[in-house]
């Protein structure tokens, strides 16, 4: 299996460092929101790494943090705690918030068919881990106190800066001057927080009362689950010039030594060829597209469009491509099952078809995770236009990576397909809208409203039959 590595720019060859068990770590959501469709293209890629590598035969040691304190709005060390704030807006705890959004996030991934890993840490589990990663790293000489927190001397480590490959004096000349002058470095980062009475979220540390950085959390976690050095490191491409980048930096200074040595990222999703943005009003989620009568698989099988490291754009158009894409590959799922099915027997020829679609197929999921390729070996091994077992079988080994439920074709499509069901609830959604209108102009004795309502109605093929009970819809 080749993979890329952020790290090195280059494809390496996964040689685990334990035989057999690939040991992984990925950056999880930040509880303070619905996570939107942006951030589970990222958990989508996590997901392909584990099955590819779970279908090359090896156990999976995978850690997600669920970051519940310490994520400042500013990735920065600027602003204030994300969870806190939501809290704070919503009158509720923060612990409410993070257990309320940490339940709709992984009712989503469950959704997708995103395999949770196998271990979550929450980081308000792992305070105690925090404070004394904190702790070794001002003994060793790499943190510094100030009258705001503990943060970490970048210039005490020089390989900072080699994951983004970013030059810092470049990149800070000309800048705002920095508000915290007690910083060595503007780009120092803090490690823990002191905090003030008022803040919701604190504890006891040797610093006083106080809550960790953001950044801290991944290494003290990774380090007590997965040891000083694991295999892989995930996240987005946005973790790389600053949480990835602190990541390195706290946690080699501390082990002494490279501590993970591949990092994997995901690449941005697009919408209408332009940043998600909540002031545009695109953060779209996974309930957003079930609403407008999306199947969720649809959109882990848009996700299959570009290659993890390329950008993916969005729109509804090419998610209600990919929901009729699915609804194919799902007919031509059942064509093969059928025969399947049958007494008649398969010729040589189709064993040694199948076969070469398979090895296709796994030489495409072992270079760096080429998922568009195996897609389309996917769709090359349905279009066979012998219909047998063995392709039959060779497509239900396929979806152990896809994770497309095919084994479930006939199910999904007993009923109407997925397109139609799509269209016929949006038209359902319509229809009770104009009704109500039509209610409401009668209440208000606006004839007039209400007759125009009836005939738009009537051209769609409602009926409108008015009763004591209410208004009763009739198809026609």
């Amino acid at each position: 299996m080749i993979i890329y590595n952020t790290l090195t720019r280059s494809k390496e060859e996964f040689v685990p460092l334990k035989k057999g068990v690939a040991s992984i770590y990925s950056c999880g959501p930040t509880v303070y929101g619905y996570a939107h469709i942006g951030n589970m293209r990222t958990y989508v890629f996590m997901d392909f790494l584990r099955r590819v590598m779970k279908y090359n035969g090896l156990k999976l040691k995978h850690v997600m943090n669920v970051t519940d304190v310490g994520h400042l709005v500013s990735d920065a060390d600027e602003g204030e705690d994300k969870v806190v704030r939501t809290a704070k807006e919503t009158g509720k705890t923060p612990y409410e918030i993070a257990e309320y959004f940490s339940e709709v996030f992984f009712r989503d991934i469950a959704l997708l068919n995103i395999e949770k890993p196998e271990i979550i840490a929450k980081a308000t589990d792992n305070i105690s881990e925090m404070i004394e990663y904190v702790e070794a790293l001002v003994d060793k000489g790499f943190a510094y106190e100030t009258s705001d927190g503990i943060y970490f001397d970048i210039m005490k480590f020089p390989g900072y800066g080699r994951l983004s490959r970013i030059d810092l004096e470049e990149q800070l000349a000309g800048s705002r001057v920095e508000v915290n002058e007690e910083k060595h470095h503007p780009a120092d980062f803090a490690l823990w927080k002191k905090a003030s009475k008022e803040h919701i979220m604190q504890w006891p540390s040797p610093w006083g009362m106080g809550y960790p950085g953001w950044h801290i959390e991944c290494s003290a976690m990774g380090r007590k689950y997965l040891g000083d050095i694991f295999d892989i490191h995930t996240g987005g491409v946005d973790h790389i010039p600053i949480h990835h980048e602190n990541e390195i930096a706290q946690s080699e200074a501390l082990a002494g030594k490279k501590t993970v040595n591949c990092w994997m990222h995901g690449e941005f999703l697009l919408v209408d060829n332009g940043k998600m943005s909540k002031s545009l009003g695109n953060t779209y989620t996974i309930a957003d597209l079930q609403e407008k009568g999306f199947v969720p698989l649809a959109f882990r099988y848009f996700c299959m469009n570009a290659h993890y490291r390329s950008k993916l754009n969005f729109t509804w158009d090419s998610l209600r491509a990919a929901q009729t894409s699915l609804e194919r590959l799902y007919e031509g799922v059942l064509a093969h099952k059928a025969a399947a099915a049958s007494s008649s027997p398969a010729g040589v020829s189709v064993s040694a078809e199948a076969e070469n679609c398979l090895k296709e197929f796994e030489e495409a999921i072992n270079d760096d995770l080429n998922i568009p390729k195996a897609l389309g070996i996917v769709w090359n091994t349905v279009k066979k236009s012998l219909k047998s077992k063995q392709i039959y079988d060779v497509l239900m080994k396929m979806d152990r990576v896809l994770g497309l439920d095919l084994d479930k074709a006939e199910e999904v499509m007993s009923g109407k397909s997925m397109g139609r069901q799509a269209e016929d609830q949006e038209v359902e959604k319509q229809v009770l809208e104009l009704v109500d209108k039509r209610n409401k102009a009668r209440a208000e004795k606006d004839w007039k409203t209400a007759d125009e309502i009836r005939d738009i109605l009537k051209a769609k093929g409602i009926t409108i039959e008015d009763t004591p009970d209410g208004a009763r819809i009739i198809k026609t």
